[in-house]
């Protein structure tokens, strides 16, 4: 769904132009020091991006899903890390909050995610728990009017510059399901909270992650997301729905770019006295890229829409990520081909995003739970006639 065609325009070609004259020429920068520049982080909220998705009445942008996916698809020609820095906020980070904190709640934290100000972060993944509920060890124990948490989170992006968790732990230790798990705002400031050094990452340099040690520590009752025990992991599959589609997008975004070079190097770069774009075999390449890339588009198009309509989309969403994920992942594979021995070497920038794209198959469910995902809602909805 889209409101308003004509501020949607102007928001994308800002958003464009962002790309094309801030973050493409410090790619290189980001790379070596992984950092992102600070400069570049003021101007992405000034712009308002970290409150995309924040209801107006918050501070936000309250982007659709639709909307969302058209400004990813250009923020994310570039290296991912520059996505990542707002991405937790954005989506998972913030969304369990949006779809169902409290009123209280929402007045307490979503204003500062709106600006920016605080970065939020998603706490699911565990060192033998991410995808599988009955893993899941944190545990919150109610003490009077708050909750004392314990456990390891691993893997959570931006941890390190996070001002807030969203985390999911279990009140109900009888119950070793999804039932069994809340959801909790948990301030990064709480005393009993530690963060275990920087990951060092095969991509995605600029993008940290690193795993968040709770020992005991007090989070106020108040905090609990919706004021109710239990609904958690509800919660988290709502988020990770919506989150899904977020990153089939940012997929479709990344892919635009990768193919957009490997194109252009295809023109330039010549072999027996022509283009190599004029070989059969690289067209081939090129053309199943094209088309692998307008598939995925049009699924993610799709599903946002059924989204902003309130039709149930988690197959959809597992869809999306699952065959957007792939192509992305192929599409890098070719471009480094198209590219040859310049694709290997790190002067093009082709294989460090062929290093970057490769976690978009694994995070936020890999491609094998999409499958399980997919295949158990078809099965359901076969004995639901």
């Amino acid at each position: 769904m889209i409101r308003d065609a004509e501020t949607l325009t102007l928001l994308t070609d800002s958003v464009r132009r962002f790309v094309r004259e801030r973050l493409v020429p410090a790619e290189e920068r980001v790379a070596e020091t992984d950092q992102i520049p600070e400069a570049i982080a003021a101007e992405m909220k000034a712009m308002g991006l970290y409150g995309m998705t924040i209801p107006e009445a918050y501070g936000g942008l309250a982007l659709t899903m639709e909307e969302e996916v058209h400004v990813l698809f250009e923020l994310c020609q570039t290296s991912p890390a520059f996505r990542s820095l707002l991405g937790t906020t954005v989506g998972i980070g913030s969304q369990g909050l949006v779809m169902d904190g409290t009123p209280e709640q929402k007045a307490a934290w979503l204003p500062r995610m709106a600006t920016g100000e605080m970065v939020a972060s998603f706490c699911l993944t565990e060192p033998e728990a991410g995808s599988d509920a009955a893993a899941l060890r944190t545990r919150a124990v109610k003490d009077g009017e708050h909750y004392l948490l314990t456990g390891t989170k691993r893997y959570i992006t931006n941890a390190p510059q996070a001002g807030v968790f969203t985390v999911m732990a279990r009140t109900d230790p009888a119950n070793l399901g999804a039932g069994g798990i809340s959801a909790f705002m948990v301030d990064a400031r709480s005393p009993g909270i530690t963060l275990g050094k920087i990951d060092k990452k095969m991509g995605q340099r600029g993008a940290h992650t690193c795993d968040v040690i709770f020992d005991g520590c007090r989070v106020p009752a108040a905090n609990l997301i919706g004021g109710i025990e239990g609904r958690g992991f509800k919660t988290a599959m709502k988020v990770l729905d919506k989150g899904r589609i977020h990153i089939a997008a940012v997929c479709v975004g990344v892919a635009t770019r990768m193919l957009a070079d490997a194109l252009r190097y295809a023109t330039e770069r010549k072999q027996f006295g022509q283009a190599i774009a004029e070989f059969q075999l690289v067209q081939a390449m090129l053309a199943d890229s094209r088309a692998e890339l307008y598939a995925a588009r049009c699924m993610v198009l799709d599903a946002a829409r059924q989204r902003d309509d309130g039709k149930p989309i988690a197959t959809e969403a597992a869809c999306c990520k699952l065959f957007a994920s792939e192509a992305c992942g192929r599409i890098a594979d070719r471009a480094v081909q198209i590219f040859g021995g310049a694709g290997y070497v790190s002067d093009s920038g082709i294989e460090r995003f062929y290093r970057d794209v490769r976690l978009f198959r694994i995070y936020e469910g890999t491609t094998q739970i999409q499958q399980i995902v997919i295949a158990r809602q078809m099965v359901r909805e076969l004995q639901g006639h």
